[in-house]
């Protein structure tokens, strides 16, 4: 396996996942009879951040990864979304983002030493430390919490939401 693989094809497949989520969202939503600004603005606990929070997050850190893996600085994106549609084309533009993304790219990209700063603190990691150990945990916490809230909000969905078709 190399970085290429093992985040390109696996946040483009998630993202849209997420996407999906969030249409099943919408049409709970439209069939309870209720604003679907409801949903963007649920968290699952007074303490964690609300939906629209959790899908930046996760698309943030699918982003950065491949920008600092292929030796880029991650673009930066305001946090303006407030609708679920408004989500829906955040993931997109990030797939397009990640997508654009050839395998060439990532050569050497595990062994890159990346610089980002963790609670103000300036660290410096290999690439395949920051991969295995802050993006992907990242961002499937993110994904899965993103999962959780609308779930936990009555939308009909299960695991094979999440994890999408299978080969």
């Amino acid at each position: 396996m190399n970085a290429y693989e093992l985040t390109v094809p696996v946040f483009t497949r998630l993202l849209g996942n997420l996407e999906a989520l969030l249409d099943k969202g919408a049409a709970h939503a439209e069939a309870k009879k209720f604003d679907p600004a409801v949903l963007v603005q649920a968290r699952l606990a007074p303490d964690m951040f609300p939906l629209v929070k959790q899908v930046q997050i996760a698309a943030d850190y699918a982003k950065g990864g491949v920008a600092r893996l292929t030796g880029a600085e991650p673009p930066k994106w305001e946090d303006t979304e407030s609708s679920l549609a408004d989500l829906k084309a955040r993931i997109a533009r990030t797939r397009d983002f990640v997508e654009a993304h050839a395998p060439e790219q990532f050569a050497g990209a595990l062994e890159r030493r990346i610089e980002i700063k963790i609670g103000g603190q300036p660290v410096a990691i290999s690439g395949l430390d920051y991969l295995n150990r802050l993006v992907l945990p990242s961002f499937y916490f993110h994904l899965v919490t993103a999962y959780d809230i609308l779930r936990h909000n009555g939308v009909d969905i299960g695991k094979r939401d999440y994890l999408g078709p299978l080969p």
